[in-house]
């Protein structure tokens, strides 16, 4: 009947190839100070093509080896939707069972966000640790935060997920409460009050609680800065994508920044603001951002919404994707629905397709016929930046005041604002002071209108 899936399919676990890691050297992951995991890959295929499902399970893969484990084995199985219980179902969680016996594995990983119920009872078949795709990139993100901030908005995610998700064994789970409320046992029969489990609960939504008003305050300093430059009227740019597709390589070549870069998912989570200039010689600021994924868990877009608002407050988003990647229109539809969470869909938007040099030419025509704003860079060998540059410099807000006054030698920095953030067309010393003639932003034309005179009247 339509709709049905093929019987092979539905009874038989799909085996992935090329996901074993099988490092040599240990060394590869000691940085992280983490414990080799030696693990199982699994997923669950509801829709889309073989070939969908097996990108998806290789990106679990990089997201696995990137969190330091060793990946053994990956399955997919096809399934209308995933089962409730143990979300492969009981008699593919026996043979998962077995095949971690096989593989001597240690955790099993999913493909997916599962409920605290599939995990606890997958978990109880398979006799190893099970994790989920979120608790995955929690993990990583937690690896990679270095500022106070970036590991105060990981620790509130992580918690977040935890909470729901906390269980407890033998008495820990019973309520424990006396007097008429435990059947009149009185004296003698009254419990401690709160169990174990909900004495957890209870300190998790004050860590909560502590972190969020934590990460409010931190954010005030970014808000001002960020207030700061648009008083100054510098336009924001802020690069976005997809994680590993090369933000951090763009910004160090536009603006030669030295911003660490590392083939790794998730290697930049705290933002970098640095200056740069057009061709034209126009200054704006340009921001690293946080890199995204498919199914981006929500409890991070709530917990780095502060540090995303670099993004929906910019004036242009340089939005990179990998050319050299399988399927980079996912890439794409992946970070504008977390553009969309975040309010950002009104910012104009320039394509930035990255890794010119790796990618198949006839990806990069696809992708160019089918995004309106787009150019085809590579950070790493510089193709490609001159005509970005150029693009940003059309793109950016225009500078629509055209000034020809006469500012005192007083006012000395407005004429220095005028080269930083406009267009001088031409500066001349005269005994009165500087007879300034530039296009510049409406904030600094009220200034110069407020202290000059205009050049006519001289």
């Amino acid at each position: 009947m339509p709709g049905e899936l093929d019987l092979e399919d539905r009874q038989a676990l799909r085996r992935v190839a090329g996901l074993s890691t099988e490092l040599q050297d240990v060394t590869e992951v000691e940085y992280r100070r983490l414990r080799l995991e030696r693990v199982v890959l699994v997923g669950v295929w509801t829709s889309g093509t073989v070939t969908d499902a097996e990108i998806s399970l290789m990106e679990l893969k990089a997201l696995a080896e990137t969190a330091g484990s060793e990946v053994l084995d990956g399955l997919i199985q096809r399934r209308q939707r995933p089962d409730p219980a143990t979300y492969i179902g009981s008699g593919k969680a026996n043979e998962l069972r077995d095949i971690v016996e096989a593989e001597g594995a240690d955790t099993v990983i999913c493909d997916g966000e599962l409920t605290p119920g599939q995990l606890r009872q997958l978990e109880e078949i398979v006799k190893v640790k099970v994790i989920d795709r979120t608790a995955l990139i929690l993990d990583i993100f937690a690896q990679h935060a270095k500022s106070r901030e970036g590991k105060a908005q990981v620790e509130l995610a992580q918690l977040q997920y935890l909470l729901p998700r906390l269980r407890g064994w033998g008495g820990n789970l019973s309520r424990q409460v006396g007097g008429r409320a435990a059947g009149g046992v009185g004296i003698g029969g009254r419990g401690p009050g709160e169990t174990k489990i909900e004495l957890d609960r209870r300190r998790i939504r004050e860590r909560m609680a502590k972190l969020r008003r934590q990460i409010s305050g931190m954010s005030t300093s970014r808000d001002t800065m960020r207030a700061q430059r648009r008083g100054y009227g510098v336009p924001a740019v802020a690069i976005a994508g997809y994680t590993n597709a090369g933000k951090s390589s763009l910004l160090n070549r536009v603006t030669g920044a030295g911003v660490l870069v590392e083939d790794a998912l998730f290697a930049t989570l705290d933002p970098t603001v640095r200056k740069a200039r057009t061709q034209e010689g126009r200054l704006f600021t340009i921001a690293d951002t946080v890199g995204f994924v498919r199914h981006l868990p929500h409890q991070l877009i709530e917990a780095f919404r502060s540090t995303l608002e670099e993004v929906a407050d910019a004036d242009l988003i340089l939005h990179v994707v990998d050319g050299s990647h399988p399927d980079p229109e996912s890439q794409l539809i992946a970070v504008r629905e977390v553009l969309a969470d975040i309010e950002a869909t009104d910012v104009p938007e320039i394509v930035v397709v990255n890794k010119a040099d790796a990618a198949d030419p006839v990806t990069l025509a696809r992708l160019t016929a089918r995004e309106r704003h787009c150019v085809v860079v590579s950070a790493r060998t510089g193709v490609g930046i001159p005509e970005l540059l150029a693009l940003i410099e059309r793109e950016l807000p225009r500078l629509d005041h055209e000034v020809r006054m006469l500012v005192p030698y007083g006012r000395g920095d407005l004429v220095s604002r005028a080269h930083q953030e406009g267009e001088v067309m031409s500066v001349e010393h005269t005994e009165e002071g500087t007879i300034l003639h530039a296009r510049v932003l409406p904030s600094l034309h009220h200034e110069l209108e407020r202290v000059g005179k205009p050049v006519e009247t001289v």
